[in-house]
C-alpha cells in the first residue's frame, strides 16, 4: 500500500471514532467529495482539539493555533507540531483525538494531493477558524455573550466558515452545481449556524460545566433572567421564554438550509442526502427543546434513533423532489416559532500569514 492508500485508510478509520454524525453523512458524498470532506473536517477537529485543551494557557493555545494554521497552509513541520502538542496534551483530551493529533502529518499529507481551489478552501477555513475561535474562547463564562450580534460572530467562525468551505467543494465538484454558487454562498452561513445553534440550545448544560456559555444575554435581559444563576435556579422563570426566541431564529435559519439544499441539482442526490440528514435531524431537536425546555441535559432532547431512521428512509424516499422536501420539513417543524433574520454581515476574506489576533469580541 503506497502512503496515498494509507492516508485514505487513515482518515476513513478514524472517522467514526471523532464524529458519529458525520461519519453517517459523509459516507453519502460522490467519492472525491468524501476524501476531501472528510479531510477537511479532521483538520478543523484538529483545531478544535487544541482550542479546547485546558492544560494549555490562553497565550500558548494562541500559538499552537498559530503554528497550525501554517502548517495547514503547507508551511512548517507537521510532524513536529504534532508531537510537540501531544506532549502538552492532558487526560481531558479523547484518546481518538490524541491518535488524530498524532496523525496530524498524515491527514496534512491528503490535503496536498488535492486540486488548487480544494486546498485554498479547506486553507480559508481552517485559517479563520484559528483565528477567530480564541477571541471567544478566551473570554468564555457562564454569563455568556452580550449580544445576538456576538452569537452570530461565534457561530461564523465555528461553523459559517465550514459551510462556505463546503460550497467551494461542492462546487467545485459539480460544474451544474457551481452555476448556483453565489445563491449558495448566500445561505451557507445560514445553513451553518442553523445547526451551530441547534447544538449550542441542546448543550447548554453541558457547556456550563465546563464554564462556558454561549447563548445572549441580551435575548435572556428582556425575560429577566440572569444567565450567570442558572446554576441556582436552572428554571428561572422567563429561561423557557428565551429558549422559545432562539428556537425561532435556529429555525428561521434551517429554513435557509433546506433552500440551499434545493439549490443542488436533483441528479446529485449523494450531496443532498448529507444536506437533508443534518437539517431534518437538527429540526427534530428543535421541537424536542421547544416542547420540553425544563430539560437539564442534552440527552433528555436528542433525536431517538427511530426518529433517524425515519430521517435517513424518508429524505432518500423524497431526495428528488423540491415539493416532497418542503411538505416534509412542514411537517417536521410545525408549531415551531420562526424569527426574522437581520440582513447578513460581510464575511471576512481569507487570512494572512500573520499571527493569530488577539482575544476580544465575546
Amino acid at each position: 500500500m503506497d502512503t496515498g492508500m494509507e492516508d485514505d485508510a487513515y482518515q476513513r478509520q478514524i472517522l467514526p471514532h471523532v464524529s458519529r454524525t458525520f461519519a453517517l453523512t459523509i459516507p453519502q458524498l460522490p467519492a472525491d467529495l468524501r476524501t476531501a470532506v472528510t479531510n477537511a473536517y479532521l483538520l478543523c477537529r484538529i483545531a478544535d482539539t487544541i482550542e479546547d485543551e485546558p492544560a494549555i494557557a490562553p497565550a500558548e493555545t494562541l500559538e499552537f493555533l498559530e503554528r497550525f494554521r501554517s502548517v495547514t497552509a503547507g508551511l512548517g513541520d507537521a510532524a513536529a507540531l504534532a508531537g510537540d502538542l501531544n506532549r502538552r496534551l492532558s487526560d481531558s483530551t479523547l484518546p481518538a483525538e490524541r491518535d488524530l493529533v498524532s496523525h496530524m502529518d498524515a491527514v496534512l499529507r491528503m490535503t496536498a494531493r488535492f486540486s488548487a481551489a480544494q486546498r485554498a478552501a479547506i486553507e480559508r477555513c481552517v485559517g479563520l477558524m484559528c483565528q477567530g475561535m480564541p477571541r471567544f474562547q478566551t473570554n468564555a463564562s457562564r454569563r455568556g455573550l452580550a449580544r445576538t450580534s456576538d452569537l452570530d460572530e461565534y457561530c461564523y467562525y465555528v461553523a459559517g466558515v465550514v459551510g462556505e468551505m463546503l460550497t467551494e467543494l461542492f462546487c467545485e465538484h459539480s460544474p451544474a452545481l457551481k452555476r448556483n454558487h453565489a445563491a449558495m454562498q448566500a445561505r451557507a452561513v445560514s445553513f451553518a449556524q442553523g445547526l451551530q445553534m441547534t447544538n449550542i440550545l441542546k448543550d447548554v448544560w453541558e457547556d456550563r460545566t465546563r464554564g462556558a456559555c454561549w447563548l445572549p444575554r441580551e435575548v435572556f435581559d428582556r425575560h429577566g433572567v440572569d444567565l450567570e444563576r442558572l446554576e441556582a435556579e436552572p428554571h428561572a422563570e422567563g429561561f423557557a421564554g428565551g429558549l422559545h426566541e432562539l428556537v425561532g431564529v435556529a429555525h428561521a435559519h434551517l429554513r435557509n438550509a433546506l433552500e440551499y439544499t434545493l439549490l443542488i441539482p436533483r441528479s446529485e442526490t449523494g450531496i443532498r442526502r448529507f444536506c437533508l440528514w443534518a437539517v431534518g435531524l437538527a429540526v427534530l431537536t428543535l421541537r424536542n427543546i421547544d416542547e420540553n425546555p425544563r430539560f437539564t441535559a442534552g440527552r433528555e432532547v436528542k433525536v431517538s434513533h427511530f426518529a433517524v431512521a425515519m430521517t435517513r428512509l424518508l429524505t432518500d424516499l423524497c431526495v428528488r423532489s423540491d415539493w416532497m422536501l418542503r411538505r416534509l420539513f412542514a411537517y417536521a417543524a410545525r408549531g415551531l416559532p420562526l424569527a426574522s433574520l437581520p440582513a447578513p454581515a460581510p464575511r471576512p476574506a481569507a487570512p494572512e500569514n500573520a499571527p493569530v489576533a488577539g482575544s476580544g469580541g465575546a
